[in-house]
């Protein structure tokens, strides 16, 4: 039987990191590599036990044990000689030298648990980012040696984690947060405690690692650049984690055009917040800038003029531990003392007004309830429009005002940001597409920040009434 790997697959094979992702463009073989490495360790290693992960038990199925590369292909001839078993009820292929691979799949947070007792030498995890964090980091804390003696050229390397994954899907934010941004592609780092205490390495895929799949089929590259969105052909072709493949802002968000310097705002134009509460998942509090037309001094000295209610998103704070998705779990009071602190610390103290925040912090429980007990520590709010509808909609008119900041002369209300506000511009420009509602946002992914952006476009428009003169 003959296994083959190419440069970077075997760069991921052979890595001296312990934790790795082999991510990218559609089409590099990441499938393949786990396959691969599976077979090759359990041949060497007695006794190891792997785990490879789909989200789905169909995508699972359909992407190792079908087709010419599948597990039963390459496996054929050590089947059919004895030395390897599959047992399809179980779910498992086992070696002759008790080493196993488990097929696995977990589509819900609540199926970690089938998983406890697990000891998984190597875990790999195939579309990593079709997971959300929970169920990796849950996954990643089963991986232990347990009474596994490695032979000694293999000490120090297990156990091990392998995650392959495409851009984008559910759990595109934190997967980039965990192992694109931190460091550069193919650097090792040694991880803290709190992150698993593992070697880390991202290793980019590429469409050139696969070369049987050009030399089968050549035109598939043609295909890819014919998906008619070039957000998505970036993601699938040169595996770009700066965008997101189905995204909902992909094909009109342009930090080129939406991202601001900051500058002065004019004393004529509204300051207000708005407000997505959370807890054990971040809050988010955005401070909005609405023009009145009158024209402003930007960072560089030009003037400009918005139309009217043209929305800046000028300031923000984002409730998380610095892990994606995750909450600080502050009380009420906390938040709202926080919030006057920003207010104090950024200038606008006495020029911010109350604005949307979600509904659910006005619900009463013996009489009490999150607005209240921030209105007694100085912050006031208004109620959110959740009505039926309404964030279809509110998706739609972020959409439009996008594209309307893109105009090279603006003629209806747009939305920019300042470049301060690191959180907006890390979760927002990437949500997926919900799967069952195109129109809506997958709800599992990081929203905070859009939905407190939502809130505040929904924002009725404000009028002023005369009373008249009476003489």
């Amino acid at each position: 039987m003959e296994l083959s790997l190419h440069p970077q697959q075997t760069e991921a094979f052979l890595s001296t990191a312990t934790e790795i992702l082999y991510g990218g463009a559609a089409g590099g073989g990441k499938s393949h590599l786990m396959r691969v490495a599976a077979i090759s360790w359990c041949t060497d290693i007695p006794g190891l036990q792997v785990y490879i992960f789909r989200r789905l038990s169909d995508d699972l199925a359909k992407n190792h044990m079908e087709g010419p590369t599948g597990f039963p292909a390459l496996l054929s001839e050590w089947i059919d000689a004895g030395y390897v078993k599959t047992n399809d009820s179980k779910n498992f292929i086992e070696f002759w030298n008790g080493s196993k691979i488990h097929l696995c799949h977990c589509q819900y947070e609540k199926n970690v648990t089938k998983y406890q007792g697990a000891e998984i030498h190597v875990l790999m995890m195939d579309e990593l980012t079709h997971f959300t964090d929970k169920i990796y980091r849950y996954l990643r804390g089963r991986c232990r040696l347990g009474g596994l003696k490695l032979p000694k050229k293999y000490v120090g390397l297990f156990p091990r984690v392998v995650a392959g994954s495409n851009p984008g899907g559910v759990g595109h934010n934190w997967v980039k947060a965990t192992f694109i941004d931190p460091a550069a592609p193919m650097q090792i780092v040694q991880q803290e405690k709190a992150e698993g205490g593992m070697r880390r390495q991202y290793i980019p895929a590429k469409l050139s690692d696969n070369p049987t799949l050009q030399e089968n089929d050549p035109d598939y590259v043609d295909r890819l650049e014919g998906l008619g969105n070039a957000a998505l052909v970036k993601a699938m072709r040169d595996g770009d984690w700066n965008i997101v493949a189905g995204g909902m802002f992909d094909d009109v968000w342009e930090e080129g055009s939406h991202v601001l310097v900051p500058f002065a705002i004019p004393k004529s134009w509204r300051i207000d917040r708005a407000f997505d509460w959370g807890s054990s998942k971040p809050f988010s509090v955005g401070w909005w800038a609405e023009s009145d037309g009158t024209e402003a001094i930007m960072a560089d000295g030009t003037k400009r003029t918005f139309p009217r209610g043209t929305l800046f998103r000028i300031a923000e704070w984002y409730g998380w531990n610095g892990r994606p998705n995750e909450g600080l779990k502050l009380s009420d009071a906390g938040i709202a003392d926080g919030i006057v602190k920003h207010q104090a610390d950024l200038g606008i103290a006495d020029r911010v007004r109350p604005g949307p925040a979600d509904s659910s912090i006005f619900d009463e429980t013996n009489g009490d309830s999150p607005a209240k007990i921030q209105e007694r520590h100085k912050v006031r709010w208004e109620k959110a429009d959740k009505s039926p509808g309404s964030r279809k909609r509110g998706w739609q008119l972020m959409r439009g005002r996008l594209m309307a900041s893109k105009a090279p002369r603006m003629e209806e209300p747009g939305l920019f940001v300042f470049n301060t506000c690191r959180q907006f511009i890390r979760t927002f420009p990437v949500l997926p597409r919900s799967d069952k509602d195109p129109d809506d946002i997958d709800t599992d992914a990081e929203d905070h920040v859009a939905d407190e952006s939502r809130y505040r476009v929904l924002a009725v428009k404000r009028t002023v009434s005369v009373a008249p003169l009476r003489m």
